[in-house]
């Protein structure tokens, strides 16, 4: 098979487009898709501080790779969720490839905040993911805001997105409907959230950073078995191998038909929050979770 683009010999096929490239054409078409989602949605500008928030794994370090290849200021996150075995791997990557990039890297110690996710799940019982989720996504904001960053850049590819999109739809959960896409805009104290990876796969993203030799965490965690989301990546990999192209008309369907209707509604979904009185954060409740979560674990003693 030959590359499109130049002709020579092709490295990665993509079916979803009827296409195939060499490795640097490849690249070519990978950093332009992340280009066609920035510019489709203004999600970036040049001068503005973007804090990164990455796993270790492939997506979340190929993104800060294409942000630094494109000359986007992007500093990196990393939530330490300090899962023996998992974690401490994780941080040896992203700490590699930043130094490797001589890039910027902030790092959150849970046990010096008090919560370590496995103390966490052993005082609530709650699901992993769920878990984990509600910690990752204060850090997330809280350090965004509290740093002076201008938007949070996270590594959400299009199987993400369709396999979440298909779940909100089969349960019509219009909270959720009202506030998917590639952008969340910035309110009371959150700052702006963007999905730059948005239009490509897991497959195109593993493929860039093997191809780019960006050297990813590829174990999943632990705690993640039996996750729901993983099965709904099932069904929609299933429906991408007869029908290529089938995620990509999914979300575009959903962002251009469905999407507009539901803009108007952001505002009126949106329960009214107020401040957490201990750290600022954005909550409906008299103190937010995480500050909840950290007294009951250190009274627990836990």
């Amino acid at each position: 098979m030959k590359c499109r683009r130049c002709g020579q010999e092709a490295e990665v096929e993509i079916r979803s487009h009827h296409t195939a490239f060499c490795r640097e054409c490849f690249f070519v078409y990978f950093k332009r898709q992340v280009q066609r989602a920035i510019k489709d949605w203004q999600m970036l500008r040049k001068q503005e501080r973007i804090l990164v928030a990455v796993s270790g794994g492939k997506d979340s370090l190929t993104l800060w790779d294409v942000l630094l290849d494109l000359g986007y200021d992007a500093t990196g996150l990393f939530v330490d969720l300090k899962i023996d075995g998992f974690s401490e791997k994780a941080k040896e990557k992203i700490e590699a490839f930043a130094q490797s990039r001589k890039a910027k890297l902030i790092i959150v110690d849970l046990e010096k905040e008090g919560i370590p996710i496995p103390k966490v799940m052993k005082h609530t019982g709650k699901e992993p993911c769920s878990v984990c989720g509600q910690v990752k996504r204060y850090y997330f904001n809280h350090i965004a805001y509290t740093q002076r960053f201008h938007v949070l850049a996270t590594g959400h590819n299009l199987d993400d997105e369709t396999s979440r999109l298909l779940a909100n739809l089969l349960r019509w959960q219009m909270f959720y409907l009202v506030d998917q896409g590639p952008v969340l805009p910035p309110a009371n104290r959150l700052v702006k959230k963007v999905k730059p990876l948005y239009r490509l796969t897991e497959y195109e993203i593993a493929a860039y950073a093997f191809l780019k030799g960006i050297d990813y965490f590829a174990e999943r965690c632990p705690f993640s078995q039996g996750a729901t989301f993983l099965k709904y990546k099932h069904y929609m990999n299933l429906l991408e191998y007869d029908f290529p192209g089938t995620k990509l008309d999914f979300y575009q369907g959903f962002l251009k038909k469905m999407k507009p209707f539901l803009t108007p509604l952001q505002k009126e979904e949106a329960p009214i929050a107020h401040l957490c009185p201990q750290c600022g954060y954005p909550t409906l409740a008299p103190v937010c979770g995480i500050c909840r979560l950290k007294e009951e674990i250190k009274k627990a003693g836990i």
